[in-house]
């Protein structure tokens, strides 16, 4: 029968080489995960670039609007004033 001491070393070799093996899995998932937030973070940039231009495309429209409604009132004014 083999001593204690001689076995000793080839499994604590064994475990290490598990051990080795799954913190390698979970290297490989935790890099995975932070490649899926990476591109949520892009996808949220590009998502808040859209929503303000968006917004200033409506404060232009509006704007505009305003702009007109104003001139048709000045203009409705002058109309009222000829009379």
């Amino acid at each position: 029968m083999a001593e204690p001491a001689h076995m000793i070393i080839p499994l604590l070799k064994e475990m290490r080489a598990e051990i080795g093996g799954r913190f390698d899995g979970v290297d490989g998932r935790l890099e995975r995960i932070e490649q899926r937030i990476q591109k949520l973070k892009e996808v949220r940039v590009s998502f808040r670039q859209a929503l303000a231009g968006d917004s200033l495309k409506s404060k232009l429209l509006a704007g505009e609007f305003e702009e007109r409604i104003e001139a048709i009132e000045q203009r409705l004014r002058e109309l009222e004033e000829q009379k």
